[in-house]
């Protein structure tokens, strides 16, 4: 009898991952009503263009915030965090929403239900800088997701945590020039001034 040959199968081209499987950062009802605007179900052209304006704007966004952080500025914190909550809800980005709208609070003097006031500034900044580093790391999520489930190849990274390390570059002292090189540029600048050859005087 013949060997039979045994070829593992090769995987088949996966598809987009299916929505459903992310519950608890995409509300996919919210993100269907997003799909049904597209005209061909296969290029999704509409919904793309949407999709990504919105990273677009959230990577922006992100970086105005960081701004009136530092300026401690919460009356445009609060804005900032109002705006990128209904960006974020219309697409059903629901972890990424959450998070704004608590951004939001913070800005208005508020705990992050909105509820109690917290009048210390200081308080305030910390928590929303806190709470941007969580919306971050949902956003990354979620923004994997979508790109893939429009037919990018996104790599699995590992997310590793930001390690504040310093690297210190020590500037090595500059090595002295060697013994010879040294006494061959005195040499060179100390140089005896040549001698007139002397004259023949006739007798």
């Amino acid at each position: 009898m013949a060997p039979t040959d045994t070829k593992k199968a090769e995987p088949a081209n996966q598809g987009p991952p299916k929505l459903s499987d992310y519950k608890e950062i995409l509300d996919e009802s919210t993100f269907e009503q997003i799909l049904e605007m597209d005209d061909d179900e296969e290029d999704r052209d509409f919904s793309k263009s949407i999709v990504y304006g919105f990273f677009d704007q959230a990577e922006n966004t992100y970086k105005k915030i960081q701004k009136e952080i530092d300026d401690k500025n919460l009356d445009e914190l609060s804005a900032l965090g109002h705006f990128l909550k209904g960006s974020s809800a219309t697409l059903g980005l629901i972890k990424v929403k959450d998070g704004c709208e608590k951004i939001q609070h913070f800005g208005a003097n508020k705990d992050e239900t909105g509820l109690i006031d917290e009048p210390d500034t200081e308080v305030c900044l910390k928590a929303i800088k806190k709470t941007l580093d969580e919306v971050k790391v949902e956003y990354r999520k979620v923004e994997k997701l979508l790109r893939r489930y429009y037919g990018e190849e996104v790599k699995d990274e590992e997310e590793k945590p930001e390690e504040e390390v310093k690297e210190q570059k020590e500037e090595k002292p500059k090595a002295e020039p060697k013994k010879e090189i040294q006494e061959a540029k005195e040499a060179k600048e100390t140089k005896e001034p040549t001698k007139e050859p002397t004259k023949e005087v006739s007798k």
